[in-house]
């Protein structure tokens, strides 16, 4: 049975690394590389690759040849079987870019015309939904152990070193002097512009992706009524309770500290009841990202 759980659970992950690598891709290939947007990583500067040479150098093959090198050295510090999602998911994403490129142009070229998109094309619209569809297929292959190379895999490295920053927060760094190139190269201050906007959207995507979206709240209530406080949220609200011992530096005096994780729908609630109890309570808030555990989402 743990073996059919184990073989089940990777099926899952490459059908997702499969899925993200499709939506990385037709965001590639519709929204970002016809408009000359280029949002950093290897698939900006393939982007530039492919006009500078006139598209004699396909968008994907180039991004299969810059990601050699980083592949090498990632494969030294992380693990074999994320080497091998890695190596899965880049192989993958550059044919799926290469393979996709005429239906993708035909799409722009024929829809949008009929739209009358492409005659009055609007590049902030491309890149907010190159950012949000790139950003989710990116987070999706993330979510499942692996990368799509290029500063993706930068990323991962880094990550894997420094925990405390999100994936997000360090593509967007990394990339933020290929967009710099690519304005150059366009010789273009307002693509460079539309591309920092395509990275910004496509880091918090990725965030969201991987840390959830189903934002709890964490509430610690400070009160001389906190036992009633705290029976009152375990009835009438199901939610667990933890009294944590704390002490007044001020008055020296010890009292409870709860705390308690509820959904965000469970605030007003919480509120009037710690309101109706002690109205001198003291409350503080938090957003929490995940909750694993009984009540909210269990573990994978």
């Amino acid at each position: 049975m743990n073996l059919y759980k184990k073989i089940l659970k990777d099926w899952k992950q490459y059908l997702w690394i499969t899925i993200g690598s499709f939506l990385t891709a037709a965001a590639i290939n519709i929204f970002l590389v016809p408009y000359k947007i280029a949002p950093g990583g290897v698939s900006g500067i393939a982007t530039v690759v492919y006009y500078l040479s006139g598209g004699k150098f396909p968008v994907g093959t180039t991004m299969l040849v810059l990601n050699v090198p980083l592949f090498l050295a990632g494969l030294r510090l992380v693990g074999r079987k994320f080497a091998f999602k890695t190596l899965y998911s880049t192989i993958l994403l550059s044919v799926i870019i290469d393979s996709t490129e005429p239906f993708s142009r035909y799409f722009v070229q024929h829809y949008l015309i009929k739209l009358n998109m492409a005659f009055t094309p609007d590049l902030l619209l491309y890149s907010l939904f190159g950012g949000f569809i790139m950003g989710l297929g990116l987070g999706l292959v993330f979510k499942s152990g692996a990368t799509t190379g290029g500063t993706d895999l930068a990323a991962r490295i880094v990550n894997h070193f420094i925990p405390n920053l999100t994936m997000g927060q360090i593509i967007l760094f990394i990339d933020g002097s290929v967009v710099i190139f690519a304005a150059v190269a366009f010789q273009s201050f307002i693509l460079g512009l539309y591309a920092i906007v395509t990275l910004v959207i496509s880091s918090k995507i990725i965030d969201s992706v991987l840390e959830g979206v189903n934002f709890a709240k964490a509430v610690f209530i400070i009160s001389d009524k906190s036992e009633e406080i705290a029976d009152r949220i375990l009835t009438d609200l199901d939610r667990g309770v933890t009294a944590l011992e704390g002490t007044g530096m001020y008055t020296g005096q010890n009292k409870k500290v709860l705390l308690c994780i509820i959904q965000r729908g469970q605030l007003p609630a919480l509120k009037e009841i710690t309101k109706n109890i002690d109205e001198k309570a003291f409350v503080i808030l938090t957003d929490i990202r995940e909750v694993l555990g009984e009540g909210f989402k269990t573990y994978d």
